[in-house]
C-alpha cells in the first residue's frame, strides 16, 4: 500500500470564508489548467513561514479566550458552527457511547477542533488528532497540544497511537496534485466513518483545476485547486462506503460551482469481509 505520508508536503490552506468580496475580481479562482505542475509553476505554494505564524497567532487567540473564532487565519467576533458537520460527529459519538476519537488530516492548528470544540466538550471522551504539514505538526506541539488534541506528521503515525473512529477533510482534498489517488489510499486504511466539508465541484462538466488566489490582507498566496465532477467523486466510494447524508457548504467561489459535505459509513459487508479475513 502506498504510504500517504508523501500527501502531507502538498497540504494547503482550507478555502477562505468570505473571500471574495464584491469590489474585487483579482482574487478567487482562475483558469482551466491541464496539469498540476502548469498551474503549480504560476504559484506561490502555501508552505510559508508567515502565514503559518499569522494562523498561530490568529488560534493562540481563540485558545486564549481573546477571539471565538478563526478562519484560515481571520478572526471573528462570531463564531460560525458547522452544524451539519457536528451531527455526523456527534452521531458517532452516540454510537461509542459518549466517545469520540476525530482524525482531523489538514486540520491546520485546530480550526475545526475549536469550532465544535463547544458542542463536543460535553462528551465522555474527546479525542481530536491533527495531520498536517511539519511546519504545523511542530508549532501545534509547542504551543496547542494537550490532552485533547494531538499532532502528527502523517496517518500511518496518528493510527500506530490512536483509533480513530473517523477521518475529517475540510476543504483539504482540493489542494492535492493527485486527489484520486489519495482517496483510493484513504478507502484501503478502512476508516469506519468519512467526513468531508467544504469540498469544491463544479456546476457541470469534468473536474477542473484552477489557480487559487488570496487577498493579501489575508495572507499573500496563491496555489492550484481542483473543482471535482460530482458523480466522478462520489463513484470513488460507491463500492466500499454508503453516503448516510450530503450537506451543502457556505463557501462560495466566483466560477459556476458548489461546495458539498458528505458522510460515509463503511458497508457492513466490507467490515465482516474483513473481520473474516
Amino acid at each position: 500500500m502506498r504510504q500517504l505520508k508523501s500527501f502531507i508536503k502538498e497540504l494547503t490552506p482550507p478555502i477562505i470564508f468570505r473571500l471574495y468580496r464584491s469590489q474585487s475580481s483579482r482574487y478567487g479562482f482562475f483558469g482551466n489548467y491541464q496539469s498540476w505542475q502548469d498551474a503549480k509553476q504560476k504559484t506561490t505554494g502555501y508552505n510559508d513561514s508567515e502565514i503559518q505564524n499569522k494562523v498561530k497567532k490568529a488560534l493562540l487567540a481563540v485558545k486564549q479566550g481573546q477571539a471565538v473564532y478563526e478562519r484560515d487565519s481571520v478572526l471573528f467576533e462570531r463564531i460560525y458552527y458547522p452544524f451539519p458537520l457536528l451531527s455526523g460527529l456527534l452521531r458517532i459519538a452516540a454510537e461509542n457511547q459518549g466517545r469520540l476519537c476525530v482524525l482531523d488530516f489538514g486540520g491546520s492548528l485546530g480550526s475545526s477542533y475549536y469550532q465544535c470544540k463547544d458542542f463536543l466538550s460535553v462528551l465522555q471522551n474527546l479525542s481530536w488528532n491533527i495531520v498536517e504539514q511539519a511546519g504545523f505538526v511542530r508549532c501545534g506541539k509547542e504551543f496547542f497540544e494537550d490532552e485533547q488534541l494531538k499532532f502528527f506528521y502523517d496517518i500511518d503515525a496518528c493510527l500506530k497511537a490512536k483509533q480513530p473512529d473517523v477521518i475529517l477533510l475540510s476543504s483539504v482534498i482540493q489542494y492535492l496534485e493527485t486527489p484520486y489517488d489519495f482517496l483510493r489510499i484513504l478507502i484501503e486504511h478502512n476508516f469506519k466513518y468519512i467526513i468531508f466539508d467544504r469540498t469544491a465541484f463544479v456546476k457541470e462538466g469534468r473536474d477542473r483545476l484552477t489557480i487559487q488566489k488570496v487577498p493579501p490582507e489575508i495572507y499573500p498566496a496563491s496555489y492550484p485547486s481542483w473543482f471535482f465532477n460530482l458523480e466522478k467523486f462520489l463513484n470513488v466510494f460507491t463500492e466500499r462506503y454508503d453516503l448516510i447524508f450530503d450537506f451543502d457548504a457556505l463557501d462560495v467561489a466566483n466560477i459556476p460551482s458548489q461546495y458539498k459535505g458528505f458522510f460515509f459509513k463503511r458497508k457492513e459487508t466490507v467490515q465482516s469481509q474483513n473481520t473474516a479475513a
